[in-house]
């Protein structure tokens, strides 16, 4: 929460108010809006994109956790690769929601209350359970009850209260989604950019809400219903018109108030496209390439995992791209101790080679670059000569020393560190936004160009990946989820046939999504600054797709399913999205210990970089505490500010291990969650 020194200014500067309201009720100015005075249609938009910011942040940084990404900052790498979990992951996500969502949520209900605005009501009912449900998930414990009162220490509460608070505003909402609005109350379309003003829409965007949300108490014997969870996915979105997104431009360089972010690009984008420190993991990267061990490419594995070009050659007379290859990027291995994409160096692992935040940036060689690296290790030289012979790249040798020439078109580490002269081969996930872009490329070009001379030459540093593009949609609720708790939940209750079905469903809905927004994108943002298609953003291939399905990556008949088929599938469609770590939670990760199910994410585990002993406690997969289960609350606002409160309901909120203590929903009993808090 903030301060109590601006909540005492904000006391002061409301009695200032109160003592001139007089003036202030017919001086109203409208060039100085307030929050009384803001139509409810004019709050609605704003506080839908405000909410991309915190959902961005925290799909991002539990991305990392569940090995879609790995990334070299240093604080998010806590999450991806040395468990060694920061506080400072903890800030941005739970400021971006108070601030820029749920300080406004109240004040949009509150009005349009007023104007028996029914359906601006229920939107905010959908946008606290949105929101606070989401901090639920990351935090466990929080100010709910007492949030937004303007009270200075508000007293938090335990999971369980959020959770149900958040059940009661759904409820809330599909009641009054399903009223008539009072005569003169602004229609919902005037104001909704999400569904245009759709109701229907909306009300399967709460049903489907409410099954995902039902979903998390799967370890909960008493409360896990799975014909409720039915129930509620029969009245959710059926198809693929039912995707609930916020549709996103590349056509403003207006950034956010808060984050400095676009305000009218992707949340997803705004924290893992737009700087450099993004990679993907060789756990994501392992099941886009080798699902089920059929050796079979996911059509969708070009569009989700980025290429760079090279072998380029620049026309003599332009300066442009001439001739070139796509290298398509690997994985990054941090979870594993075996890497099964070693360096083209040799290096059997290369975070332990380089540790943990060694992976290099690129740079372009506009001219021919000559770098010299010292090889004191023979073993290591003849390696990295080798790697140079297969590249075709000139080089030449003196007692330790190799220098290479990086010819003129050349994507290459400006480093002398020959350990990470091979690190071309982790294409990073950025794209350019014209609010981020340092080369002024045009609004039709979100292609990634290291600086101006490479933006000029037209060579590729990334093609960019499928859900983190600035123009891609911020998914919200999609069908092919849907789709993959309904197969969740038939496989629960015995039911292969039906759960065949629905995780077939699920896979199609998710190939058909992607190629309907790849084929808006081609013709439109598919051209690099010389003309050059992006690959990565056309349609797929129709034959690649129908192999794919056809394929042992996908299970064949009902027979050979498993709850690890149906799980895998629904991570690779959900990307870079929290529910993955939910989903994670709810199965112990790969401890094989939830029912009859075995492993369900096999080959995650603590990488040969694991240095959280003291975050991540258990001593076997099988423990709780063996996995980071939450994040420690923001150490500003509710520990050094609310620490009295804060620490009466959770004794152990600053203790280093709060990480691995499993939230609400992920404790079989409440006796054992309120265990975790005052034990």
């Amino acid at each position: 929460m903030k301060s109590s020194k601006y909540i005492t200014l904000g006391f002061i500067l409301v009695f200032a108010l109160a003592s001139c309201k007089k003036w202030l009720d017919v001086n109203t100015d409208p060039d100085n809006p307030n929050n009384q005075s803001v139509p409810v249609q004019n709050k609605l938009p704003w506080i839908q994109n405000e909410w991309k910011e915190p959902a961005g942040v925290t799909n991002m940084r539990t991305s990392c956790i569940s090995g879609v990404i790995y990334a070299i900052a240093a604080t998010q790498n806590t999450l991806s690769t040395t468990w060694q979990c920061s506080s400072g992951n903890s800030t941005t996500p739970y400021q971006a929601f108070f601030v820029g969502v749920s300080s406004n949520i109240t004040d949009l209900y509150n009005t349009a209350q007023k104007q028996g605005a029914y359906h601006y009501m229920a939107a905010a009912d959908v946008l606290h359970a949105l929101g606070y449900m989401e901090m639920l998930d990351v935090y466990g414990e929080m100010p709910y009850t007492q949030a937004g009162t303007g009270i200075p220490s508000p007293v938090p509460d335990d999971g369980k209260t959020i959770f149900n608070g958040c059940m009661d505003h759904l409820n809330e909402a599909i009641a009054l989604f399903s009223k008539t609005q009072e005569a003169g109350a602004p229609s919902l379309s005037a104001g909704d950019i999400w569904n245009n003003g759709d109701v229907d829409k909306w009300l399967k965007l709460c049903w489907g809400l409410k099954a995902r949300y039902m979903l998390k108490l799967s370890k909960k014997a008493d409360l896990f219903n799975p014909d409720s969870i039915l129930y509620c996915l029969s009245k959710g979105p059926q198809s693929n018109a039912d995707n609930v997104v916020e549709q996103n431009f590349n056509n403003s360089n207006t950034t956010d108030f808060l984050e400095g972010d676009p305000v009218s690009g992707n949340g997803n984008y705004d924290f893992a496209g737009y700087g450099s420190n993004q990679r993907i993991a060789e756990y994501y990267y392992n099941l886009l390439t080798n699902i089920r061990g059929a050796g079979v490419v996911d059509p969708r594995m070009p569009k989700i995992i980025p290429a760079s070009m090279d072998s380029v050659t620049l026309d003599a007379g332009t300066g442009k791209v001439s001739t070139y290859k796509w290298l398509r990027s690997i994985g990054v291995n941090s979870y594993n101790t075996t890497d099964q994409h070693p360096s083209p160096l040799g290096f059997p692992n290369r975070l332990l080679k380089g540790g943990a935040t060694s992976i290099a940036t690129v740079s372009y060689a506009a001219t021919n670059t000559n770098v010299t690296y010292a090889i004191p290790d023979g073993t290591d030289r003849a390696n990295f000569i080798a790697a140079q012979d297969a590249a075709g790249r000139p080089y030449t040798t003196s007692g330790n020393n190799v220098t290479v020439t990086y010819k003129a078109g050349s994507i290459y580490i400006p480093s002398t560190d020959y350990r990470r002269s091979g690190d071309t081969v982790y294409v990073n996930l950025r794209s350019n936004s014209l609010a981020t872009t340092g080369v002024a490329q045009p609004s039709n070009d979100v292609t990634w160009y290291p600086n101006l001379a490479d933006y000029n030459a037209g060579v590729v540093a990334s093609t960019g990946s499928f859900q983190i593009r600035p123009v891609s949609d911020m998914e919200i609720l999609m069908y092919h989820e849907m789709c993959f708790i309904k197969a969740e939940v038939y496989m629960r209750k015995g039911d292969a046939a039906n759960a065949y079905a629905a995780y077939k469903a699920g896979i199609q809905a998710d190939l058909d999504y992607m190629q309907s927004k790849l084929n808006q994108w081609k013709g439109s943002y598919d051209k690099t600054s010389s003309g050059i298609p992006n690959p990565d953003m056309g349609p797929m291939d129709q034959t690649a797709i129908d192999t794919y399905m056809t394929s042992n990556a996908v299970a064949q008949d009902v027979g050979s399913l498993t709850m690890s088929d149906i799980m895998l599938q629904k991570y690779i469609a959900m990307g870079f999205n929290i529910e993955n770590w939910n989903d994670m939670r709810r199965f112990d990760f790969s401890a094989g210990d939830i029912g009859n199910f075995g492993v369900v994410y096999p080959g995650y585990g603590r990488g040969p970089l694991f240095t959280g002993q003291a975050q991540l406690t258990g001593g076997s997969p099988t423990d709780p505490r063996y996995w980071i289960r939450r994040f420690a609350l923001p150490p500003t606002y509710e520990i050094q500010y609310n620490f009295i409160h804060t620490t009466a309901l959770n004794a152990h909120a600053t203790d280093p291990n709060i990480w691995s203590m499993p939230v609400w929903w992920d404790c079989a009993t409440d006796d054992q969650y309120y265990g975790y808090l005052k034990q």
